[in-house]
């Protein structure tokens, strides 16, 4: 792997406490995810990012930190933590955390302290109002389920600001204690070992806030100050971020006005995941074309980060009220599967009813899109997930790794687990388990394994350009291309339920010996003037390799 590590990376998503139970109390530990390392070696994942590992009273996932200089005692120790990033490292795996600095729990010590008097030296750590601010019931992340974003403390005498829930004061960016408190904690992390950080929120991280107007400009310069302090205590830390912003403002996290990348070294690209939901809802290719077409260019070494599903729900605030009502008719009919009138609360496998071939062509396509993949963890198995739960929580049940009782997570009692394993219809976990499908060449496990390898072979596609190969194709195929100084892939992906065939003879120029990289998982020749894919299949076609495979 390069140097910039990050930009031929797999990056798998979990939250500790919901893999695997090592001791029998219910609850995920570092223990247990130490033991399922090699799991995750074989699946061919090289970095793991870990959703929040902190003391917090947990009333939001975890994301409302008590302790920023901990983990939570029931998922061990720092001393099983230093173990489990030695485990990791010893594997090739490198480990990320979420940074979530945006706010603290309000029952952290530093928010206790600036409640408990106006001369409390952590008083200016939070954003506070005399009187009751005129925008207070604007802004909020969670509609709905938030009806301000100032709350009144009795105890403080003044309003305090929260982005996100009550419990969750927003610290105060333009303090310069602030800034330096959170550098400080990025250098504890990485002095432990971790390669790096998923900033959560990170518009929110460096926005001003005033009682008077609650998003006064945002300091982009903290992004390259914090930059520079991960970069002096590990070269190759990473920088990966949370940022659902309107496209001209994207570039501006990557780097300065100059062109440098000197801010984040990633972003999700919210923009491309909405388009691949709305193009697979629709079986159309359409969307994914805009989407590439109109992705602004990013300074070099900046990356991408693709993905289906994450930890939240899918997110279709960025599409036009027509576009979200159709992927919300065709992976959220019922108002339960439905969050915050805008996502969808639903694991992928289920969305797509758990059709084996439209689950393998949506991953495919991520898999081929620039960028860097990151998956969540169970969507190699097509878990499915528990809308009896409440909001995200849906999808944030225990790994099924086999049949046996709580799906080998835990020896725990049903009722002692962190939370439910699914066991009901299809994707319940006496069917949906690894041990299952480890055992059987043709699952959705062992696909995902050939794929990630077959990746490997193809650098082009995590770092070369993207680009819509327009040929006339029949309605519902994506033909695109990859290129690099490494070499050039061809893909085809058809979204529809009919089988289509295309001609990209037009290419034969440099095609040496156009040769399929995956298909049926096989390799052979193929004729690119009559190239058929069947419904909801896709096709890998080297047409081009300067290195030897």
């Amino acid at each position: 792997m390069t140097e910039r590590w990050y930009e031929k990376a797999i990056i798998y998503c979990l939250d500790v406490e919901t893999f695997q139970d090592s001791n029998g109390d219910g609850v995920g530990d570092f223990a247990g995810l130490t033991r399922r390392l090699d799991y995750l070696a074989r699946l061919g994942v090289d970095c793991l990012w870990l959703n929040p590992i902190h003391p917090s009273p947990g009333r939001d996932g975890g994301y409302e930190v008590s302790d920023y200089y901990n983990v939570h005692p029931r998922l061990g120790t720092l001393g099983d933590f230093a173990e489990f990033l030695q485990a990791a490292d010893s594997r090739g795996i490198r480990v990320i955390i979420d940074l979530v600095v945006n706010h603290t729990s309000d029952e952290h010590p530093w928010f206790r302290s600036a409640c408990s008097s106006p001369d409390s030296p952590y008083r200016d750590w939070y954003v506070w109002s005399a009187q009751e601010p005129p925008d207070r019931r604007q802004g909020m992340v969670f509609p709905g389920e938030q009806d301000e974003t100032w709350t009144y403390n009795e105890t403080a005498g003044a309003w305090y600001f929260h982005r996100f829930y009550r419990f969750q004061p927003d610290l105060n960016i333009s303090n310069p204690r602030v800034r330096d408190e959170i550098k400080k904690i990025a250098s504890f992390w990485l002095r432990l070992g971790v390669a790096g950080f998923r900033i959560d929120a990170a518009p929110f991280v460096i926005e001003y806030t005033t009682p008077d107007n609650n998003s006064d400009g945002k300091d982009f310069g903290f992004l390259t100050d914090l930059r520079q302090c991960v970069q002096w205590q590990r070269q190759d830390a990473l920088l990966l971020a949370e940022a659902n912003v309107d496209p001209g403002q994207l570039t501006k996290y990557f780097g300065d006005s100059g062109g440098s990348a000197n801010r984040l070294h990633m972003l999700f690209d919210f923009l491309l995941n909405a388009q691949i939901m709305l193009a697979l809802a629709r079986q159309d290719p359409e969307p994914v074309i805009d989407a590439l077409r109109d992705t602004p260019a990013l300074p070099d070494w900046s990356q991408w980060a693709t993905f289906l599903r994450n930890h939240d729900e899918v997110d279709l605030s960025r599409l036009t009220a027509d576009q979200r009502q159709d992927v919300f008719a065709a992976f959220g009919p019922d108002e339960d599967m439905r969050l915050y009138g805008r996502g969808i609360r639903r694991r992928l496998a289920p969305m797509l009813g758990g059709d084996q071939r439209r689950i393998r062509l949506a991953y495919s396509l991520q898999f081929t899109l620039r960028g860097t993949p990151v998956i969540r963890y169970g969507e190699e198995i097509g878990m499915g997930d528990d809308l009896s739960l409440p909001d995200r929580e849906s999808i944030r049940t225990p790994m099924q790794w086999s049949p046996l009782p709580n799906a080998g997570f835990s020896t725990a009692a049903a009722d002692q687990l962190v939370a439910p394993v699914v066991t009901d219809g299809t994707f319940g976990y006496e069917k949906v388990n690894v041990r299952v499908q480890r055992n059987d060449p043709g699952s959705l496990l062992s696909w995902f394994e050939r794929m990630m390898r077959t990746l490997r072979e193809c650098p082009e596609i995590n770092t070369g350009t993207c680009t819509h190969v327009d040929v006339p194709t029949p309605p519902g195929l994506l033909v695109h291309r990859a290129d690099d100084t490494t070499g050039t892939m061809l893909f085809l992906h058809n979204l529809g339920d009919q089988d289509a065939t295309v001609d990209v003879s037009s290419l034969a120029g440099m095609a040496e010996s156009p040769t399929e990289m995956l298909a049926d998982h096989s390799y052979g020749d193929i004729d690119l003037a009559k190239l058929t894919v069947g419904a909801y299949g896709y096709r890998w076609i080297c047409l081009r390799r300067e290195l030897s495979l």
